[in-house]
């Protein structure tokens, strides 16, 4: 049976396309300003990071995640609150600064140090940025069951679940086309998302998973792999 590990990709913008390559950096024209980031995975000793860059325009932050398995394990943030309304203070300087950030994170995970270089969560940024969207798959032992691929998904924010949330899911496969779709969460923030699919085909095989809430929007990405058993 095929199981599935979680990593998540970058926060783009609402309505564009879904972005996870590694180093990657998406420029997209929202009202005349840009929305970029960045993701890089990287390796010290036996335990992969994932680094998530991206610029918060509603928060006025620019902020670096880090995960761990799909699961974050600290932040790091620069508010621009008062330098927002600069004409100096322009999408290149906010690009740059998250730039340097970011690989000043990926500079700590190579070193050994990377608790350095986190906020801690008492400070206004790490505060600011604890609230945010996320996806979780609920069912991550069993995604695959009568010729169907089946994910149950909820869409969260603050970890409460986000009723009528919009769902875009592209299924991307190495030997067939990209699949899309669209679903909406239920009251509790939960949607499935079913596929007439053979379980061979899931073999390195991914899903990106873009929720869409009062314009804000969150990208995550799940791998599929397969699982041995007894």
């Amino acid at each position: 049976m095929n199981g599935v590990s979680a990593g998540t990709s970058v926060i783009i913008a609402p309505d564009v396309v879904f972005d996870d390559t590694v180093l990657s950096r998406t420029r997209i024209p929202l009202n005349k300003n840009m929305i970029f980031g960045f993701n890089t995975d990287v390796k010290h000793e036996d335990t992969i990071y994932h680094v998530q860059s991206e610029a918060r325009e509603a928060d006025l932050l620019l902020q670096t995640q880090v995960f761990v398995r799909g699961r974050c394990i600290g932040k790091r943030a620069t508010p621009y609150a008062e330098q927002a309304n600069s004409p100096d203070f322009t999408d290149q300087k906010k690009e740059q600064i998250l730039r340097e950030q970011h690989r000043l994170v990926l500079d700590a995970i190579r070193d050994g140090r990377l608790e350095q270089v986190f906020d801690r969560r008492e400070t206004p940024e790490a505060l600011a940025a604890i609230k945010e969207l996320d996806i979780q798959l609920l069912n991550a032992e069993s995604i695959h069951s009568g010729e169907k691929l089946s994910m149950k998904l909820r869409a969260t924010e603050g970890g409460q679940g986000i009723a009528n949330a919009r769902l875009t899911i592209r299924l991307a496969r190495s030997k067939a086309d990209p699949f899309y779709m669209q679903l909406a969460t239920d009251q509790s923030g939960e949607a499935e998302l079913e596929v007439l699919v053979e379980e061979s085909a899931l073999t390195d095989s991914s899903v990106l998973v873009q929720v869409n809430s009062a314009g804000r929007t969150a990208t995550r990405k799940f791998q599929f792999r397969r699982t041995e058993t007894r």
